[in-house]
């Protein structure tokens, strides 16, 4: 018999580009969006399929699963997946996401990607890509900064290009970003299932697979994108690196326990760090494979990534935890009812980007919203602001972003970049004069003084 894991739960400036137009958007600050769908009533409820019935029988069936494989069911499967259920987003879901809470957060956004365009010499194509983009809350706060700076912009080609697994989330993106005008593709092997344009005239697609997004100048974002994504967790043992599973709890058929695998798994043998000095491990593999293709991308195509989320520089072992109604939970019960997360490594990424890309990061969500310039931008609304109410909240919003102990210091950003990004000026040699000369980088805008890993 496996020992029994107890796995406890833990809970989860100088430099800004003048871009002054910014700083004339208008600020709506409306109620919630409502749910994208209806609740279902107890009948239906009762006879909707049991994720914790479909997970016993698989589990009697093929013996204990991975972690990484329950994750992926329980937040995945088609049928019962977490990501396949209403109201999980906003004030009345299970969480909320920074854009939900200030558009201020999406607006410092679009100012970085439009820094890094400009850093990367102003190429005549922008592919904004978004992975995991939610209600579409950021893409649209972002959207709405590329138009009002249009003018900077130029002759730019910009186009939106959304990677989206639920076909539900997807048609309530559509609905915020483009209303009416997006329809699906006729055949479920097209790449881009669905088209739509914006009200501003911008081409918006759809894709499940970041690999179906076409090729060109992108700037690809993941906010708390890969926090959700399946981990594999590890534990020290006296024999050796073993891997944590799921599996039934044989005094109480109805509940789920970890255990440790008594002998070595492909994942434990090949994920594991060689000179790791934690006791316990966790490895998101699925995301390694996801920051080699945007490294790949920027290397081949120029570009830049912003990832933004839950994390560390590896050194956190136990972070998976599971949210409902916006309060901790179990995640082995009620499966299916609650979103499942963990936190992001960035060491691990870092070490899976490999050297074609720069890296930056991780800095605190409070630090980069600092040197994007949010102190600036909340002075300038909170003079042109009369109303208490609207007051009250734009302090709020901005507490609950910066703040230490609420998202302030647990969300941390980290950037890849192209090297040509970063490339230092060439040195005229001897008397003679480059008339030409090549003028120095940018500085990355949120990251400064923040030390590159190359």
């Amino acid at each position: 018999m496996c020992s029994i894991i107890p796995v406890h739960l833990i809970q989860k400036h100088s430099y800004l580009i003048n871009l002054g137009l910014l700083f004339c958007l208008s600020v709506r600050w409306g109620a919630a969006q409502s749910r994208f769908l209806c609740s279902s009533s107890p009948e239906e409820s009762k006879s909707r399929p049991s994720m914790l019935r479909h997970l016993t029988t698989k589990l009697k069936a093929t013996g204990p699963i991975t972690v990484a494989e329950y994750m992926r069911e329980v937040l995945t499967n088609p049928v019962t997946g977490y990501y396949v259920r209403n109201n999980m987003l906003g004030p009345d879901g299970d969480f909320i996401t920074s854009p939900e809470i200030s558009q201020i957060f999406g607006e410092l956004l679009g100012v970085w990607i439009i820094s890094e365009w400009m850093g990367a010499g102003r190429p005549k194509q922008l592919q904004l890509v978004e992975l995991g983009p939610g209600k579409g809350s950021l893409a649209g706060d972002v959207l709405r900064v590329l138009s009002q700076l249009r003018s900077v912009l130029g002759e730019a080609s910009v186009s939106l290009h959304l990677v989206e697994v639920s076909p539900a989330l997807s048609l309530l993106q559509a609905q915020n970003l483009t209303r009416s005008c997006s329809q699906e593709a006729d055949s479920e092997d097209e790449p881009v299932y669905r088209r739509g344009e914006t009200a501003a005239g911008l081409p918006v697609s759809w894709y499940r697979r970041l690999d179906d997004v076409p090729a060109g100048f992108s700037i690809f974002v993941a906010h708390e994108f890969f926090d959700a994504l399946p981990i594999h967790k590890f534990q020290r043992t006296q024999k050796g690196w073993r891997e944590v599973m799921v599996d039934i709890d044989p005094d109480k058929p109805d509940k789920l326990r970890f255990v440790v695998a008594p002998s070595p798994t492909l994942a434990s043998s090949t994920l594991v760090q060689a000179d790791e000095r934690r006791d316990h491990v966790e490895v998101c593999a699925e995301g390694g494979v996801i920051v080699q293709q945007l490294s790949k991308r920027i290397t081949e195509e120029g570009g830049a990534a912003l990832i933004a989320d839950y994390g560390h520089d590896g050194t956190k072992t136990d972070t998976f935890r599971g949210f409902k109604g916006h309060q901790l939970h179990d995640v082995l019960s009620s499966p299916g009812s609650a979103d499942l997360t963990a936190d992001v490594d960035f060491s691990y990424l870092r070490r899976m980007a490999g050297g074609g890309v720069a890296c930056l990061g991780p800095v605190s969500q409070r630090t980069f919203l600092k040197n994007m310039g949010i102190d600036t931008r909340m002075q300038v609304l909170l003079r042109s602001c009369v109303d208490p109410t609207t007051r009250k909240q734009l302090i709020s919003s901005y507490d609950m972003l910066t703040n230490p102990i609420k998202m302030g210091e647990r969300f941390h950003f980290f950037s890849l970049l192209h090297h040509s990004r970063l490339a230092k000026p060439k040195k005229t040699e001897g008397l003679k004069l480059d008339k030409k000369k090549s003028p120095a980088p940018l500085p990355v805008a949120g990251f400064t003084d923040e030390k590159i890993w190359q």
